[in-house]
Parts: C-alpha cells; sequence; structure tokens
C-alpha cells in the first residue's frame, strides 16, 4: 500500500490517478493537506493528482518523472535500492579539493553511468568531492539543469533516481564525496505546475527569473518545509554529503528566521542523525559573512560560499580583461587583497554596481576552508559569449600559474572539469527547451544580449542546437596528448602538495602574507613554510627567500633555481612561470 498525499489549500477536491484508476482523496488532518491509501499501488506505480476535476497533474512532491516533468509521476520505493557504501563515513569540507561537473557533458554519453567511468581519473587527481551541477528534472534532455521544475526529481535522461544512486555509491566507494547544486530561489519557465497546487510563488517581488518564490507571505511555512524537504531528501535517500545552493542572493526572504539559518538547521540534525558530516555551500553575490557565520554566532550557518572576488582577481590578473565586472580587478594588489581578506569589495566602492558593496570578513576568527577559491565555474565560462574557457586565451604557462593560486591558496580549491588538463572544448549555454517559442525566444535573446557588446549574432552558438552540446562535451582523449599531460601532471602536483603538507590547508587567514612588485611583474604567496611565485613578466626574475634553505618542491619550467649568495637565498624565476618553494628543512 501506498499513501498519497498533497498539499492543494484552495482545491474543493482532489483525486489521486494511479495506474489509470481514480480515487478520491479526503482531508489529511493538516491544514490544505489530502491524502488516499491505494492497496494496489507499488514502487513503480504512476500517478498523478487531479484538482476539481482538472486534468491530472505530477506530484509536487515526484520523485521521479519517467516521460519528463507535464507526464506522470512514478512511485518511488527508495527502500528498494541496495546501497554498496556501508563503510562511508563522509568526508568533511575542510582540506577538501573539489571538482564541479555537469553529468551532460562530462562525458558524449551525459550520464550517470558513463560519468561512473571516469571517477578513476578523479582518484589519480587528487580531488576529494565532486560537486554535480543540478540534476532536477526539467523539460528535454539537455540543459545545465537551472531550468529544474522538480526539484524532488531526478532527470531522467540521466539515469533517473537510481543512476544517481550507482553514481553516489560509486563515488563513495572512490573515496569521493558528493555535493550536489539545488535550486530554491526559481523554478524553470516551462513544465512548473507548482502554481496549481498552491501558492508556491509571489508577485510581491521580482527576480531575474519572474516572480519570487514564496518564502515570506501566507502558505510560505508549507513552501520553506516543501523546499528543507527536498534538501534533506538528497542527503538523506540519495546519500549526498553536501549541497551547493544556487544564489542564496535571490531568495526574498524578511522573515526573522530567515529561510537559510532553517535549512542550515534542518541539515545540523540530519547530520547527527545520519552519523555523516553534511554541509550546505552557497552562492553568494553579497559579500556578506554573516552568511557562513555559525548560527549561535549570529549567522545563517552555511558551512561555505563561492568566492567571486578572489576569481575575478585572479582572471582579470592573467588575462587582462576589464569589461563589466572585471573592471575594479586586475592589479596585483587587489589579488593580494583577495588572498588575506577573502573580499576586495568589503565595504569598498563597486564601480560595476555604482555603489558600496560588501562587508569585512573577520579573518581572525573565520576559517579560511569556508570560502571556495577557483579559476574557472561553469558560471564564468558557460556565460561567455563562445562558452571559451580561460585555456583558449592563455598560454600553458599562465594556466599553471593560475593552478598554482588556486591550489596553494587558503580557500577550498574547486576545479572546473577538464580544467586540470587545458580541455580544448568549450563549455557553452545550451538548452532543450520543447516550447518552440520559449525555444526561439531564449535564441534571441541571447544573440540580442551579446549583440549589444558587439558580437555578431552568427558567432554565437545557438542554445537549442545539438551540435552546441556535442562541443561542449569533453574530449577524453586530450589527457594523454601534449600540451594537455604535461598541465595535468601539474595538477596533480600541486594536489599531493597541499594533501602532504599541513602549512596548505591551514585554514588561518592571519598567517597568510603575499609580496608582490607590481611593475617588475611579480607576486609570491607566503604559507607557513611554503612560497608560491609567480613571475608574470616577459623577462626572468629573482625574488628574495630569505636568509635560509630553500627547496623548489614544483616548477612548471625546469629552469627556475635556488641561489645563495652574501645577501641571503633567492629564486630565479625565468620570464612567464611559476614555482612552489619550501623554506627551511623537514
Amino acid at each position: 500500500m501506498v499513501r498519497f498525499e498533497v498539499w492543494a489549500p484552495k482545491a474543493s477536491s482532489l483525486e489521486v490517478v494511479v495506474d489509470g484508476r481514480r480515487k478520491p482523496m479526503r482531508d489529511a488532518n493538516r491544514p490544505g493537506w489530502w491524502q488516499a491509501d491505494v492497496p494496489t499501488a507499488v514502487h513503480g506505480s504512476d500517478y498523478a493528482f487531479a484538482i476539481d476535476g482538472n486534468d491530472p497533474l505530477p506530484d509536487p512532491r515526484s520523485r521521479w518523472q519517467p516521460t519528463g516533468p507535464d507526464g506522470p509521476s512514478r512511485v518511488v520505493d527508495h527502500a528498494a535500492y541496495a546501497w554498496g557504501d556501508g563503510a562511508w563515513t563522509g568526508r568533511p569540507l575542510p582540506g577538501a579539493v573539489v571538482y564541479e561537473l555537469h553529468i551532460g557533458t562530462f562525458t558524449t554519453e551525459g550520464t550517470f553511468a558513463a560519468a561512473v567511468e571516469r571517477l578513476d581519473h578523479l582518484v589519480d587527481l587528487g580531488v576529494t568531492h565532486v560537486e554535480v551541477m543540478p540534476v532536477s528534472a526539467f523539460p528535454g534532455r539537455h540543459g545545465w539543469g537551472y531550468d529544474g521544475v522538480c526539484p524532488w526529481a531526478v532527470h531522467e535522461p540521466y539515469g533517473g533516481p537510481d543512476g544517481l544512486k550507482r553514481f553516489v555509491d560509486a563515488c563513495h566507494t572512490h573515496g569521493l564525496g558528493v555535493i550536489l547544486d539545488v535550486v530554491h530561489n526559481h523554478l524553470g519557465p516551462s513544465g512548473n505546475h507548482l502554481p496549481a497546487f498552491g501558492p508556491y510563488f509571489t508577485d510581491r517581488y521580482r527576480t531575474p527569473w519572474g516572480s519570487a518564490v514564496n518564502l515570506d507571505g501566507p502558505g510560505s511555512d508549507e513552501v520553506r518545509a516543501y523546499l528543507v524537504g527536498s534538501a534533506l531528501m538528497w542527503l538523506r535517500d540519495y546519500h549526498v554529503d553536501g549541497l551547493r545552493l544556487d544564489a542564496v542572493h535571490a531568495l526574498a526572504d524578511n522573515r526573522a528566521v530567515p529561510f537559510l539559518e532553517e535549512l542550515s538547521e534542518a541539515v545540523d540534525k540530519l547530520a547527527a542523525a545520519t552519523g555523516r558530516p553534511l554541509f550546505l555551500i552557497a552562492e553568494s553575490d553579497l559579500n556578506d559573512p554573516r552568511v557562513v557565520t555559525p548560527r549561535e554566532s549570529g549567522g545563517m550557518g552555511v558551512q561555505a560560499q563561492w568566492s567571486d572576488d578572489f576569481h575575478h582577481a585572479l582572471h582579470a590578473l592573467l588575462t587582462g580583461e576589464r569589461q563589466g565586472y572585471y573592471g575594479d580587478f586586475g592589479s596585483m594588489g587587489t589579488l593580494a587583497k583577495t588572498l588575506t581578506r577573502v573580499w576586495l569589495h568589503d565595504g569598498t566602492w563597486s564601480s560595476f554596481r555604482e555603489r558600496t558593496h560588501g562587508r569585512p570578513v573577520p579573518v581572525s576568527r573565520m576559517p579560511a576552508y569556508r570560502f571556495l577559491g577557483y579559476l574557472q565555474t561553469h558560471d564564468q565560462v558557460g556565460n561567455r559569449a563562445t562558452g571559451d574557457r580561460i585555456s583558449a586565451t592563455l598560454p600553458p604557462a599562465l594556466l599553471a600559474a593560475g593552478a598554482a593560486l588556486v591550489l596553494t591558496a587558503p580557500f577550498t580549491p574547486m576545479l572546473f572539469m577538464g580544467e586540470e588538463w587545458g580541455a580544448s572544448t568549450p563549455w557553452q549555454y545550451f538548452t532543450d527547451h520543447t516550447d518552440p517559442e520559449l525555444a526561439e525566444a531564449v535564441r534571441n535573446g541571447r544573440r540580442a544580449e551579446f549583440a549589444s557588446h558587439g558580437w555578431d549574432a552568427a558567432q554565437i552558438p545557438d542554445p537549442q542546437s545539438a551540435q552546441t552540446v556535442r562541443d561542449s562535451c569533453l574530449d577524453w582523449k586530450e589527457p594523454a596528448r601534449a600540451p594537455h599531460a604535461a598541465l595535468l601532471a601539474w595538477y596533480r602536483r600541486l594536489i599531493a602538495l597541499r594533501r602532504e603538507w599541513d602549512n596548505l590547508t591551514d585554514p588561518d587567514l592571519t598567517r597568510v602574507q603575499v609580496s608582490f612588485e607590481e611593475t617588475a611583474g611579480w607576486l609570491m604567496v607566503h604559507r607557513g613554510a611554503f612560497r608560491t611565485a609567480v613571475n608574470l613578466a616577459e623577462q626572468p626574475a629573482t625574488l628574495p627567500m630569505g636568509t635560509g634553505a630553500a627547496e623548489i618542491v614544483a616548477a612548471w619550467d625546469d629552469r627556475a633555481e635556488i641561489r645563495r649568495g652574501l645577501v641571503g637565498t633567492t629564486l630565479r624565476l625565468p620570464a612567464t612561470s611559476v614555482a612552489v618553494v619550501r623554506i627551511g628543512t623537514r
């Protein structure tokens, strides 16, 4: 027997349609809730809800949408899956190295099963966690996942519920934690049936995606419970270790207890019950340390967040780009500030926003692992006009410099799939909207957006084209070929150093120092006994290393050398190169 329940506070009558047979639902003795027991329903039974005699609609809490968001829901018995990760005790975030991937383009097959076949590569690379872009069901086959409309269901073309379980199971068998990207701030524009059931959205606020999710208006208790319940489901029923929360700055919420705080408390309770470390990572544009401040200290209690200022500072310095939000970045001084103070904009003027922005991070009591640092992400690649990676612009030496600054920084490092070998494939914006009008609107909108920045419309990839998806898939032949193999070996070496030496995972921001000479073109990050030295100039540089012993433990150019003289020890770096040096003796 299966008990079907649904929240529909405005409905006069409700029926559940199970395998084509209708059964009236009754009051569930909870305000707005309806229920019905169906003895014949089992794992795999199809069902839908008919409100006031109208056409049946999928369950808002559907765990399985085998024919897409507009089709019937299907019953899932999570206990039917035989997990093989009984020995898995979890991997906490401190000391982690995160790898962001998109299931649909990580392999040409674009499935969970195909991704499992590449896990050995990630183990050899040395990462500890995979961060999987959203897998909630959305219309069509291809998409980034941020247009999901079924926050409780797994996208069927990827492999459905059991496909995700097998993927997580395999990750845990390989010693990899799994972080899942989830979207609470909006739903996609097509296939969203929630408004028919209740006040899931409100027009009191507007977002870039339309009406805001109702987090603080009438009925918002149930809306919050819906989102919290979905988050806990991924962690509990799919054994996921953490969640990445998309664009939390777009959560319109004026209640005394913010949604993020409520979610954080619920996740902590589940972690205590399961005995596994579970965590949340926010994407936030607020530059507000209260997001990652513990609840007992007056914060939201989220364990970590992405740090775009560090990315902008590093990207602008390496590429010379200054357009848009890169306008305030690009100097060695701005990179030095983000390495030691987390954000450039911590109450300073932002020319892009035309106002002051941010709040200082209390570095003396805020561990650095709470901030993710990166050279590339799906956003920073895919939102470019042609989805070009930084490897399409920079030579391998500068890619190596960027990797060293990320992987020896005090933050939790994150890589974007293929970055580790300087993938030549782009990662473009693609959709598969089944509504022809919506598809054309997205296509024309993207062309118009970049035409306003001087791009020829013919240069903008068609997001609805299958070729755009194919072009965005990783080429797994590249890692074994030059010049990709050398960069991959460099990433492996840097991650191994991070794992071997606790100086490089020390979360104390007050112990991080940066020295640089802007005009000479060199910068050096001090992490305990380690120095990451980068020479961006077109001529060799000589950097001071103090008076003691020094040893090069990693160098992109083998001409880098330690010199000892009367005035002390120096590092001689060739033009456009990077080296990591250990000071003192073992």
